[in-house]
């Protein structure tokens, strides 16, 4: 033992030092450092932070765990800087204890490869990764690792990260200002080798206030006025980055690949839903392949023959056709496209059929995120005044968001992929679309995806 120090004076100063490639140091105080030792934790290394993007872009291979660890640092220091000037009332602080280890643990409850089985329909999956790590929390380990936290900290956390209940500080870890796309762009686009997310993060945490909602009066992560233009170099870095690298075809071609062999999987029984909490990139996907070697169904023979090994060599899907927002501005696209699986996979089964391909070998891929430019945050004026920035922006302040439904509406292209390559033209792919149309009980409302 260390002369003049206790084995508790001892645990409360240990911490470890992490070089990073973005943020170059990163101190881990003792309690980051027993929760990144937990087995739960560990496994982030192994699950990619963009999936398939390194099938596209080489230098994505970087993890969960790179990320996790950068949010926990950035957290750290959003609160230093909102210490030195916010407000002395001890409400505006409570809860501020969880906060960095809420950012740490915000992606404890990923899937294999990250967001692409989130994509999977409903009865397929057990939840969200948000939802799902509560089962993580459970851990014994992860359990002890939090217990210098004070009683039921985990259960606070977790509350955090759904972004439920009303800490002041809640909007760090989850809301329009959280630090986890601050940390997920930056990172993201230097391992893509792309300018496309070069966010001014210091700035915007520079800019970050605790500051009163006018109406409750109860206290929230705020953003001051002279911080706005690295908010909107935030939004538009969002919309920039999903354009050009998470809707790439090349990694959307991966996505619906590994989606439909998964899918398969469930609906043939070689894995159930809960079984894709917990195993690694690797591991889920060897499980699954192990699994299939004992089941001879035409379905499974497919995807042990020839999908999963498509998958592993990089023998991706085709574009067969592509539409972008321009090609798809006079065409109304059925609701049920985007809600309705069975009615979709009836579809491309069709298309299958009269391409000459195999049940499941044609997908029709149009990715969704509705969300990518929603606001809602306080922002203090440089006259004092208090506002709320909602979806519409603040008009002469923040008024990008005022055209966030036009970009978003460019950044969407509607994509049929088809395992062997094939052609599909636009007037062949829309009579299909009629014909389902016509064929459905009831007809569709018309309304856009």
């Amino acid at each position: 033992m260390t002369r003049g120090y206790s084995p508790a004076m001892l645990e409360r100063t240990r911490f470890r030092v992490i070089r990073d490639p973005l943020w170059n140091t990163i101190r881990l105080d003792s309690t980051a450092v027993r929760i990144i030792d937990t087995a739960e934790f560990q496994r982030l290394r192994y699950i990619r932070q963009l999936g398939f993007a390194h099938l596209v872009y080489p230098g994505a291979t970087h993890t969960r765990f790179d990320h996790a660890v950068g949010v926990y640092h950035l957290a750290r220091t959003a609160l230093r800087f909102l210490k030195e000037r916010g407000p002395e009332l001890e409400e505006a602080w409570e809860g501020e204890e969880l906060i960095p280890y809420a950012a740490l643990l915000h992606d404890i409850g990923h899937f294999a490869f990250s967001h692409a089985l989130e994509e999977l329909e409903p009865e397929q999956l057990p939840g969200n990764h948000e939802t799902v790590s509560f089962q993580f929390f459970q851990s014994p380990e992860l359990q002890e690792a939090l217990n210098a936290l004070g009683p039921g900290a985990g259960d606070r956390i977790h509350r955090l990260i759904l972004g439920e209940g009303d800490l002041p500080l809640r909007g760090l870890v989850s809301g329009s200002l959280d630090l986890d796309k601050m940390e997920y762009l930056r990172r993201d686009a230097r391992f893509c080798g792309v300018p496309y997310g070069e966010v001014d993060v210091d700035r915007l945490i520079q800019g970050l206030v605790l500051l009163p909602d006018p109406e409750s009066g109860l206290y929230e992560v705020g953003v001051h006025e002279k911080a706005v233009a690295s908010l909107e170099s935030l939004l538009f870095a969002k919309y920039q980055m999903f354009r050009n690298v998470y809707w790439h075809h090349g990694v959307r071609a991966a996505t619906v690949l590994y989606k439909r062999i998964v899918a398969e999987a469930v609906a043939e029984g070689l894995v159930t839903p809960p079984d894709l909490v917990g195993p690694t990139d690797e591991e889920l996907l060897y499980g699954i392949g192990r699994r299939a070697e004992d089941v001879d169904t035409p379905g499974v023979e497919r995807l042990r023959t020839r999908w999963l090994p498509a998958l592993r060599s990089r023998r991706i899907p085709k574009r067969a056709l592509e539409l972008t927002a321009a090609d798809l501005a006079e065409i109304p696209l059925p609701s049920w496209l985007g809600t309705d699986p069975f009615r979709r996979r009836e579809l491309e089964d069709q298309l299958a059929r009269d391409l000459d391909l195999e049940p499941g070998e044609v997908v029709v891929d149009y990715p969704a995120k509705a969300a990518m430019f929603q606001l809602n945050l306080l922002l203090e004026r440089r006259n004092g005044e208090v506002a709320r920035v909602g979806p519409e922006g603040l008009p002469g302040v923040i008024d990008l968001p005022r055209v966030a439904e036009e970009l978003y509406r460019t950044a969407r292209v509607l994509r049929v992929f088809t395992f062997s390559r094939r052609t599909v033209t636009r007037d062949a792919f829309l009579a299909v679309l009629r014909k389902s149309e016509d064929s459905a009980p009831e007809p569709s409302s018309g309304i856009g995806v």
